[in-house]
Parts: structure tokens; sequence; C-alpha cells
């Protein structure tokens, strides 16, 4: 599929904020005063920036408010109920913290779930999807989770648990990827279902469905080179796990610190651009694109 700049930076954005906000959330004995605003004003910097690119991808941004009343059949109106739930719940417990040095845990551990409930809908959006076999399986929300923990935790500073989470958030990547090649394949969809005339035998692309281009194709069917695909996955899994892992097995330093964070946000988008650039919409089949 077409990689949209702005959703990109949604998924990748807020999944770092919300991940921040679970970790502040647990936290038994949270940052307050100057030290938690800092933080809590990172973590809802990175979800609402997030949430705020996402609208940008719409054709009609005001009417993205309708989007909240299909919370019974749409999983992105339960990811919007989901967010608004979080950063409300998080406000409060932020500003009870902060500016009065109460930590009221029940608050804290309710955002926390929240915040899960919020990345998991986000989740959901891409893995309900049949028509994208790559997505239509349970590592989609798993590696979006698993990103969210490990990202928080890294922004948090706890450096044991990121190192757990980055790694097997990699593991996690490389192995969807090793899978995710094969889906399309083993989904059963081909010319012959794309078409509906595999009752008369084989059949193939003669000429193009039309001559000119249209918002399927634009969308929808988006080709990445396998070379150029695989030389992009190994950056983006160094930048995204390998190199923060190993920075912060280091000599704790903050100048170490930062750039395993800048090192994670950056694998973080470049697998993500991969996650949509790669995902073969099944519609290709139709164009003869795969």
């Amino acid at each position: 599929m077409h990689p949209a700049p702005s959703v990109i930076i949604f998924t990748s954005l807020s999944g770092l904020g919300f991940g921040l906000l679970f970790w502040l959330g647990i936290d038994a004995s949270a940052p307050t005063g100057w030290i938690g605003f800092t933080f809590f004003l990172m973590a809802y910097a990175l979800a609402v920036g997030g949430l705020l690119a996402s609208t940008f991808h719409l054709g009609r941004r005001e009417r993205a408010i309708k989007a909240f009343r299909q919370w019974r059949s749409s999983w992105l109106s339960r990811e919007g109920w989901a967010a608004v739930l979080t950063l409300l719940v998080m406000g409060l417990y932020a500003a009870l913290l902060v500016f009065g040095g109460l930590q009221l845990h029940v608050l804290g551990w309710l955002g926390a779930v929240l915040a899960l409930a919020t990345v998991f809908t986000t989740s959901m959006i891409y893995t309900q999807l049949r028509s994208v076999p790559r997505w239509h399986h349970w590592s989609t929300p798993a590696l979006f989770l698993v990103l969210m923990l490990g990202g928080g935790a890294l922004l948090s500073g706890r450096v044991t648990i990121a190192i757990a989470l980055l790694i097997l958030a990699g593991l996690l990547q490389a192995w969807i990827w090793y899978d995710g090649d094969s889906r399309l394949l083993r989904s059963g969809s081909d010319m012959q279902s794309a078409t509906g005339l595999g009752q008369i035998g084989k059949v193939r692309a003669f000429e193009p469905p039309h001559t000119g281009t249209n918002y399927l194709l634009r969308e929808m069917v988006h080709v990445v080179g396998r070379k150029h695909s695989r030389k992009i996955r190994v950056i983006g899994l160094a930048l995204m796990s390998v190199l923060p892992a190993i920075l912060l097995l280091l000599p704790f330093g903050h100048f170490w610190a930062a750039l395993a964070v800048v090192s994670h946000i950056a694998g973080v988008f470049t697998c993500r651009w991969l996650f949509f650039a790669e995902a073969e919409h099944v519609v290709g089949l139709y164009y003869g694109k795969r």
C-alpha cells in the first residue's frame, strides 16, 4: 500500500507517547514536580502529535468527529474513544501528581490499561483487513504492543526492561517479515479469484483494466523492489533494536541514552514505512501488479 507520511507519523509517535504514559501510570513512585511535568509533557506531545498527524490523511477533516459514532462496528472509532479516555484519565493523574504531589495509583493503572487498549485498537484497524494478508495476523497487534512498551520503557529510563523489549521487538519484526512474505500466496487469492473467471481456467492479464490511474492504484498498490526492501529492513532493524540495545549496555551516559532514543525512533519510522509499503492489497491482483 502507499506509505502515506501522515499515517507513518501517527502510528509511530502515538505508540511511543502512549507507551510512555503506560510506564508512568504503573510506576509505584512516579516522578513529581518539574521532572514529572517534563515526562508527561513529552508523552502528551508524542501521543497528541501523532493523533493530529493522522487527520492529514483524511479527505474531509471536518468530518473526523463523526468517526466517534461508529464505535460498535469500527476499530477506528474505538481507537478514538480509547485515546480520548486515556488522555483524560492520565491528564487528571498527572495534574494531581505534578501539582498536588498526590499519586492515585488507581487512576494511574486505569490510564495504563487504557493506553494499552488505544494502541491495540490502532493495530486492529490494520489487522482486521482480510484484503491485506500481511496484516491479517495476530503478529500485527503483538508487534504494535511490544514496540509501544519497548519505546515507552526507553523514554522512561527503564534500561533493563527496554533492552529486553527492544530485542523481542527486533526478533518479532524479523519473523513477521519472513512469514509475511508468503502470506499473500497462502491466502489463496490470485488472478482467478480477483477477476471471478477461475471457472474457465488459468487467467492472465492481457491489458490493464483502464489506461489511467485511479484511487485504488494510488492508495492500495505500491511495489517495493526485493533488493531495495532487504536493505531497508536491515537498516530499520539495526536502528530500531540492535543499536539502541548496544548503546544501553554501555556505561550510562546522557549522550548514549539520547542517541539510543533517536536511533530507536528512526528505526520505528523506517520499519513502519515498510509496514505500509510492503502490504500487498489483493486488489493489486486484478491490476496484474502482484
